[in-house]
């Protein structure tokens, strides 16, 4: 079942870029993951894998598919919790002006056990898209507040 999400922010695509996919700040602005970290790489790329681990404990390993710099990152689930059978997310940016970036979450995501995914499936990605919508809020507040203290230090 695909989720998406379209929302428009207040900062330039590349800080948002780097920002969502360097996963030394994901604790800065991310409600949902308690912990995230490149498994082994310094920074974000194809081939690449990470681990998020939410509030609860619950794990997701993810090998990046697509990463094209302040444009899109691509990823799909190599081993996560048992309730996912599959799951793959996009996060594309698009700089509409100087400082205003609209952003799109996409999330494909099935549930498991597969002859029950008919009724899991809905079930999860309602729970998902509900954290989603929180992340959304946080990010947005973070990088807004943040992208414009980073535009006033460099203009002083």
């Amino acid at each position: 079942m695909l989720i998406h999400h379209e929302f428009e922010v207040r900062a330039d695509a590349r800080y948002l870029f780097d920002l969502t996919q360097d996963y030394t700040q994901r604790a800065k602005w991310d409600t949902f993951t308690k912990e995230s970290f490149l498994m082994n790489a310094k920074v974000a790329g194809v081939g690449e894998t990470a681990r998020c681990i939410d509030g609860i404990g619950f794990s997701m390993d993810i090998v990046y598919v697509s990463y094209q710099p302040n444009e899109v990152a691509a990823v799909k689930m190599v081993k996560g919790p048992y309730i996912f059978d599959k799951f793959a997310g996009g996060w594309q940016f698009k700089e509409l002006s100087a400082g205003l970036t609209r952003v799109r979450f996409s999330y494909n995501i099935t549930a498991r056990p597969r002859w029950l995914s008919w009724l899991l499936t809905p079930i999860l990605c309602f729970q998902f898209k509900r954290v989603t919508d929180k992340r959304i809020v946080a990010l947005t507040a973070y990088a807004e507040h943040h992208s414009q203290v980073v535009l006033t230090a460099a203009t002083q």
